[in-house]
């Protein structure tokens, strides 16, 4: 089936682009890809792009009262089309969201220059981190607690709870830490469960997707892979 909604994380928020389709199957699939990733989008800020679809008032109000229910706000709609444009403006909301610092491309796989974080603490069992973005994180990850990133994870420390890289469906990205023991480990649409080990790695390592399934190696060996 064809997409007509694509969801890209951006430094600022989401962009959800609508596309072309019956109304009707357009709402069903919002609703369906939001609800595929919920806690990850919880809390977020939208900007919705509709292109040259016409949208009335009770039309935006339909997507609204969606992207409420799964804990976010819709703040701008873009659109060439002037009855857009007056809905979103009777509805208080911006009618543009380029900037210099949203991403000009259309794809909906985060980029390689996306913008990322730092975090400098431990995270405990039921402590959580969600972030658009790359996210770099200097302490321990503890069972229990999770890091889902639209980008990479790098973890200055021991990666022993979850972790969702690429989790806007990103299959480049990658997870590094100086002890990589998680419970579980995602990257884009691919799991897997930490092997049982009976020593302790002895260099930092590094998770990776190759030929539809998450490998994991030497840090080092992919760096000189990648030089």
């Amino acid at each position: 089936m064809t997409k007509t909604v694509m969801i890209k994380g951006t430094a600022e928020g989401l962009v959800i682009t609508l596309g072309e389709g019956p109304w009707p199957e357009v709402l069903a699939e919002l609703e369906t890809r939001l609800a595929s990733r919920a806690s990850f989008f919880l809390g977020g800020r939208v900007a919705l792009r509709v292109h040259n679809r016409a949208l009335s008032v009770e039309q935006l109000r339909e997507i609204g009262t969606i992207i409420e229910q799964k804990g976010m706000t819709m703040w701008a709609v873009e659109s060439t089309h002037p009855t857009s444009q007056k809905s979103a403006q009777e509805l208080g909301l911006e009618t543009r969201i380029r900037s210099a610092s949203w991403e000009a491309e259309t794809t909906e796989f985060p980029s390689a220059e996306m913008m990322g974080i730092v975090v400098r603490r431990t995270l405990r069992s039921g402590q959580t981190i969600h972030y658009p973005g790359h996210v770099t994180l200097i302490g321990d990850v503890n069972p229990g607690a999770e890091v889902v990133a639209g980008g990479d994870v790098i973890v200055w420390g021991k990666l022993r709870g979850t972790v969702h890289a690429g989790a806007m469906g990103d299959d480049r990205a990658v997870v590094c830490a100086l002890e990589l023991a998680p419970s579980q480990i995602r990257i884009g649409p691919y799991v897997a469960c930490s092997p049982e080990r009976s020593r302790r790695p002895k260099t930092p390592e590094i998770a990776r997707v190759q030929e539809e399934g998450i490998v994991v190696e030497p840090w080092s060996k992919w760096a000189k892979l990648e030089s």
